[in-house]
């Protein structure tokens, strides 16, 4: 691969220097709506040599997504995830688009698949250039906008009439898009790339180590108690709409609940800790949180996509079930909100004290949610 002499650029900067330049920057505003609106994409390098990370990650997206919450409890979130190859492989860009469905975005990371590579450079220019030029960022002046690109190989520079990363990040900068460059591994050619791109797109260059860095999971006393608590939550959903979507909102319900447990506990917070449009499942399809949310009309859905219980009932007598059914999920939430207090302050505990406590953040988790700290503040 022919060197860019942009390279020489790394030489003038420091991780110092990106920290500021990210710190800086003006913590986002409300936009119209009066709700704090945070973008996130995830740019994932998705070859063979990055599966431990990738395992890591399926882990962790709720307690990412946990991160921006505990900053702003009312934030209108959106995450997209591209996932990228090169060619020859099954793909070369898998693109999921920005949308409030977290538990969406989670069930596409679970059937991410790490394959193929073991050469390179990869298609990351292909893959910024579909994170930039082809999600769906919002273009108001108030959402903060902030990608993670994260993979251990350079792209490749050789291709003709492809875009190039230069030109792409400098796309990024007129749409305010924060380009943060997370390199697993040591890869010399890569770390020179990933230190540039993060320079040019106001970000953090971020090492961490090739299997994506140690994860850090605290058991607690009170995690059986909030999954048996969510169970109960849970039962209070009422999927409607078409065959699809109730079938949609089945198949989530159902990842859902067969997540690992500590996957689960993180979901659990989510849910708990949004301060406005609380969802049981995100992405819309459950009639009682989208009744209680006012993001639907009760009388305005026509008998054939409710549930069979509500079909045929008076307009009195369906408002009075969904009525039923969100004053039993309130008193339930409230005592998730006191389960998970608890749960928070002991993991704040047990980190002080534990001895193996991560002493420094670096594992994807740890330097995701880290960097989100600094760029929303």
């Amino acid at each position: 691969m022919l060197k860019s002499p942009r390279l020489l650029l790394t030489g003038l900067m420091t991780s110092a220097a990106i920290l500021c330049s990210t710190t800086a920057m003006a913590a986002p505003q409300q936009n119209s709506s009066g709700k704090n609106r945070v973008e996130v994409a995830f740019v994932l390098d998705t070859t063979g040599s990055m599966a431990d990370l990738i395992d890591g990650a399926k882990r962790k997206i709720w307690s990412i997504a946990n991160t921006i919450v505990d900053i702003h409890p009312d934030a209108d979130i959106r995450m997209a995830l591209i996932g990228y190859r090169d060619i020859g492989d099954d793909y070369v860009v898998k693109p999921f688009e920005m949308n409030k469905d977290i538990q969406g975005l989670y069930g596409n990371l679970v059937r991410f698949e790490a394959d193929g590579g073991g050469d390179t450079p990869e298609a990351v220019n292909e893959a910024l250039n579909t994170a930039v030029r082809k999600l769906d960022w919002s273009d108001d002046n108030t959402t903060r906008r902030i990608i993670f690109l994260v993979g251990d190989a350079p792209p490749h520079m050789n291709y003709a009439n492809a875009p190039q990363y230069p030109e792409i990040i400098e796309l990024a900068n007129k749409k305010d898009i924060i380009i943060n460059a997370v390199q697993a591994g040591e890869d010399r050619e890569t770390r020179d790339i990933w230190k540039e791109i993060a320079q040019r797109g106001h970000g953090r260059y971020i090492p961490i180590p090739q299997d994506g860095g140690q994860i850090t999971i605290i058991e607690t006393p009170f995690d059986n108690d909030i999954i048996i608590l969510q169970r109960r939550i849970d039962a209070t959903v009422i999927p409607y709409g078409s065959d699809r979507e109730q079938s949609e909102v089945r198949n989530k319900m159902s990842l859902k609940s067969s997540a690992p447990e500590a996957v689960q506990v993180e979901n659990s917070k989510f849910y708990a800790k949004r301060a406005t449009e609380k969802e049981v499942i995100t992405g819309g399809g459950d009639l009682v949180a989208d009744v209680g949310n006012k993001a639907v009309s009760l009388d305005k859905i026509e008998d054939k996509e409710l549930p069979e219980p509500l079909q045929g009932l008076s307009p009195e007598k369906k408002q009075a079930y969904i009525e039923e059914k969100l004053a039993a999920r309130a008193e339930l939430e409230q005592e998730m909100a006191s389960l998970i207090k608890k749960h928070d302050d002991y993991v704040a505990e047990q980190l002080k004290t534990r001895e193996d406590a991560p002493a420094k953040a670096d594992s994807f988790d740890q330097v995701v949610a880290e960097t989100l700290k600094e760029q929303l503040r």
